[in-house]
């Protein structure tokens, strides 16, 4: 079923390549009719439209290659079982306590989401937790909605998720604006905060809802007969995916809980690289190093760096470290852990490449010029106007092009050159202006029917998109207003 509807995606709606490879055009024709105004801006050739991909994937080939190897460490924890083993094992201790499922499974999710942007991984649980909800006397869209929102909301909350925040902050360091790791992961946590405690309200009143009367229920009377023809026996919800049985019934063992703690060290060592101590007066990670060379550093002993210098080339060794790890405490052989590793990293190629086009665009703007017109032009526009206008403003056009380009990564690659220095030259924070785009981009994520992962997953659960944006567009129409407030105030008092 997932394949199909991926199929009838891919049929109806362009990629995000066709999206931004149209963007690189659009920005050449810019060229060519602004070069006929002014001398500031030269048009594009033909062999600068067709070089700049290339020169694209060249300018951001650390940034790509973290993306692959972090494609590998995932294909590897799956391999052992040990997520779909922990969440399973999580459902059945919490039995009848339907009203913790919610805001533990949730805030997983969130986490999850925060941390390196869970988004396709999730389709397997969408048939899990609708299966699981309606025993529990819930409907399945209560189910989906515990995937989705969980984590989506997370998402948008992103601290370190290397697709958004780490691009993000790559692409303005490129250019010699200071980024600070320590106030993004400290914004990111409150938007995480504010909207997983929304989404958690929102989805336990639906719930309760639903299960003091069916009538309630959001689904239609055909997708209600489809849930109960499907999820009446539960062998047949087995027959239907085998994925769903290997989550129902896996154990939990002792390699797999060894898993999931070296899986929760990995994002927690990559959270302390990024933090800048030293900033903050702590020097406790650089110990041992001399001003002249910081790889003497106790921390530094695995990459050359200490932790809070670390960079994506220095994560990115240490996910390779950690996959083979984990992969051995699985029990994967060795020719398991190679091929498991060689096919996740494969499953990046296409995000990295993603990155490499959009980067391609900035690069082209800059080779004629256009980026630094389109800024000042922005900026004599956006002269002397407060952080009360700016802000919103910003969020709007990000909720507008995040529709356009569905990919955070390729957006962030694409926007962050041109918004981030606006921000910077206005004398507003480029974090802040990092973090309009991580939550505008999130809500669209959730809602925008070019994310397949939102179609296949509501199928899954025997709902459709159509029911589920009835649902929730209220919802969504007040977390917008509340991340965009939110931040407008903090673009003002920073």
């Amino acid at each position: 079923m997932a394949e199909a509807v991926k199929k009838k995606k891919k049929r109806g709606m362009p990629t995000s390549f066709t999206i931004l490879f149209g963007c690189l055009v659009f920005v050449a024709i810019c060229t060519w009719i602004v070069s006929a105004f002014t001398p500031d801006v030269t048009g594009a050739t033909l062999a600068q439209v067709l070089q700049a991909p290339f020169a694209g994937f060249k300018n951001a080939i650390d940034v790509c290659l973290f993306v692959i190897v972090l494609g590998g460490f995932l294909a590897i924890v799956n391999k052992t079982g040990a997520l779909d083993a922990g969440i399973a094992t999580l459902v059945r201790k919490l039995g009848n306590r339907d009203t913790l499922l919610i805001p533990v499974l949730m805030l997983a999710f969130g986490i999850c989401g925060s941390t390196y942007g869970m988004m396709e991984e999730t389709i397997p649980f969408y048939i899990l937790l609708a299966s699981v909800t309606f025993a529990m006397g819930f409907d399945s869209m209560v189910g989906a909605l515990i995937v989705l929102l969980g984590a989506g909301l997370g998402t948008l909350g992103s601290t370190v998720n290397p697709f958004s925040i780490a691009i993000a902050s790559s692409a303005l360091t490129d250019m010699g604006i200071a980024v600070n790791q320590g106030t993004l992961i400290a914004v990111g946590f409150l938007l995480f905060v504010i909207s997983e405690g929304m989404g958690i309200f929102f989805v336990m009143r639906y719930a309760k809802r639903v299960k003091a009367d069916r009538a309630n229920s959001a689904m239609t009377p055909e997708e209600l007969a489809s849930m109960d023809a499907a999820y009446a026996d539960e062998t047949k919800v087995l027959e239907e995916e085998e994925s769903a049985s290997n989550l129902k019934d896996a154990v939990l063992t002792g390699k797999q809980k060894l898993v999931l703690v070296l899986f929760a060290l990995s994002f927690i060592v990559m959270i302390i690289s990024f933090i800048p101590w030293e900033s903050f007066g702590i020097d406790f990670f650089a110990l041992g190093a001399t001003p002249d060379n910081p790889s003497t550093a106790w921390s530094a002993f695995l990459t050359g760096l200490p932790l809070g210098e670390w960079y994506f080339t220095e994560c990115g060794i240490w996910f390779f470290v950690i996959s083979i790890i984990i992969g051995l405490v699985g029990g994967l052989d060795e020719k398991e852990l190679v091929n498991t590793f060689v096919d996740g990293c494969s499953t990046m190629i296409s995000t990295a490449l993603v990155i490499a086009v959009a980067r391609a665009i900035s690069v082209l703007m800059a080779e004629t010029g256009l980026d630094v017109f389109v800024l000042n032009a922005a900026a004599t526009a956006l002269s002397g106007v407060s952080a009360v206008i700016f802000a919103p403003a910003s969020y709007a056009l990000y909720f507008v092009l995040s529709f356009l380009i569905p990919s955070s990564s390729g957006m962030a690659t694409v926007s962050m050159p041109i918004m981030g220095p606006l921000a910077d030259s206005l004398g507003f924070s480029p974090d802040i202006m990092i973090m309009i785009y991580v939550a505008a981009h999130g809500v669209v994520a959730m809602i925008t029917p070019t994310n397949g992962v939102i179609v296949s997953g509501l199928e899954l659960a025997h709902t459709s998109y159509t029911t589920f944006l009835k649902l929730t567009l209220k919802f969504f129409i007040a977390l917008t207003v509340v991340t965009a407030a939110v931040l407008t105030v903090l673009m003002l008092v920073m």
